[in-house]
């Protein structure tokens, strides 16, 4: 067989691959994600994470809807949170809604754009939310690496704050009702159910 025939099959099959492996996933209209994330006051010892002090500020769990993945591989933060989620819950999980918000992310933020409002503003912001996913092992990094735009995320961890020996942090967010700098939350992940 001809090398350059041999090269061409393959390319050919590398991007039919990442095509179908990367294509988001669609329910149809509906809220498929209904649930408010839960938080609750912990008394946890801070730990230690690839150098970092990790110290837990709030358990937290949900489920939600994966709007958009970012992979990061570049930068403090890359060091110990490798991916970031934009996620939607209520009405942000509602492809109706979705179809009509244009979503993106970039230098660890999450970005919508809308040329009409399906949903009050407000309501945008409150239920969706760009976040820092920190692993706790191995096997999560590898599946939060998987996950795709449209899939159901349920995970549960930790709010946490880092703090380097050199003075350098990374602070979770507390609220889903903040926006702009500062308002993504940082999670320790724990367990994750892909779906």
């Amino acid at each position: 067989m001809n090398w350059k025939l041999i090269f061409f099959v393959t390319l050919i099959s590398y991007g039919a691959y990442q095509h179908f492996s990367q294509r988001p996933v669609t329910h149809g209209n509906g809220v498929i994600a209904s649930q408010q994330p839960t938080q609750n006051s912990i008394s946890h010892a801070s730990f230690k994470l690839n150098g970092y002090s990790i110290t837990p500020l709030k358990s937290f769990e949900m489920e939600a809807r994966v709007l958009s993945a970012r992979r990061y591989s570049i930068g403090r933060e890359a060091d110990l949170s490798p991916i970031d989620l934009a996620l939607g819950w209520g009405a942000m999980s509602d492809e109706a809604v979705l179809s009509k918000i244009d979503i993106s992310q970039s230098n660890r933020f999450y970005y919508w754009h809308v040329d009409e409002f399906p949903i009050p503003r407000r309501e945008i912001e409150m239920n969706s939310a760009n976040m820092h996913m920190i692993p706790a092992d191995g096997r999560i990094e590898k599946m939060l690496k998987s996950v795709r735009p449209g899939e159901v995320v349920r995970f549960s961890g930790y709010l946490v704050q880092v703090n380097a020996s050199d003075g350098w942090h990374w602070k979770s967010s507390l609220t889903r009702e903040d926006t702009g700098n500062g308002a993504c939350e940082v999670v320790y992940v724990k367990e994750l159910v892909v779906s």
